[in-house]
C-alpha cells in the first residue's frame, strides 16, 4: 500500500511538472521582452504596448514615435518573438 501511495504522488508531482513546461513554451517572449526587442538600438520612443488576441493567436502590439515624430505600431507574435508584420502607421 505504502509503495502505491508513493508511486501516485510520484505521478502526480511529475504530471505537475509536465503542464507547467507546456505552459512556459505558450508564452516564449513577454510584453516586456518585445517592447525592448523593437527599441533596442533605435532612437524610438515608447507610447504603448498591449497584447491582444489576433486570428486566435496571441500578439503584442507596441506603439512607437520614431525620431522623425511618426508613429508606427509592431506586432509581436508572443509564441514565436517574430515580428507579424511590416511597421505601420
Amino acid at each position: 500500500m505504502r509503495n502505491l501511495i508513493k508511486v501516485v504522488a510520484l505521478m502526480f508531482l511529475l504530471s505537475n511538472v509536465c503542464i507547467a513546461e507546456s505552459d512556459r513554451l505558450v508564452a516564449s517572449i513577454s510584453l516586456d521582452e518585445a517592447t525592448k526587442q523593437i527599441i533596442e538600438g533605435t532612437y524610438n520612443r515608447v507610447l504603448g504596448a498591449t497584447t491582444e488576441i489576433i486570428d486566435g493567436r496571441e500578439v503584442h502590439v507596441i506603439k512607437v514615435l520614431t525620431p522623425d515624430g511618426r508613429i508606427q505600431y509592431y506586432k509581436i507574435d508572443a509564441e514565436t518573438g517574430q515580428l507579424v508584420n511590416e511597421p505601420h502607421a
